[in-house]
């Protein structure tokens, strides 16, 4: 795996630096159209559930909870196929987590980097 992983906003400008570009946000970002993500790939199937990002809410004394479910969440069926996609995608080349959310570092893309990184370590 890449030890290159990066998370940011969507609403940051593209770098060289990027790699692949990949959504990691369920719902598609407001006042960004497809052309300016300049996106490789949306997986919304890694995404925190509906019901888990609600009860969230982006709340920062929440985020070590919602990390501890997101986690859970990330080895149940509905989000193994896409998470298994992201190992594969970071190991091929940099990659970088993009969200909407603005403190990125109470964010999905935070919690997904982090174990994508700590899975390369085990190897």
């Amino acid at each position: 795996m890449t030890a290159r992983i990066a998370y940011r906003r969507i609403y940051q400008e593209p770098s060289p630096q990027d790699g692949r570009r990949v959504l990691v946000d369920r719902v598609w970002p407001r006042g960004v159209t497809k052309a300016d993500a300049h996106l490789d790939e949306w997986l919304r199937d890694v995404a925190p559930s509906t019901g888990l990002r609600t009860w969230y809410g982006h709340a920062p004394e929440r985020f070590a909870e919602f990390r501890r479910r997101y986690l859970v969440e990330l080895r149940d069926a509905q989000h193994r196929e896409a998470a298994d996609h992201l190992r594969e995608l970071a190991a091929q080349d940099a990659l970088t987590l993009l969200t909407a959310t603005r403190d990125v570092d109470h964010s999905q893309a935070a919690v997904l980097a982090e174990w994508l990184a700590e899975a390369d370590a085990a190897r």
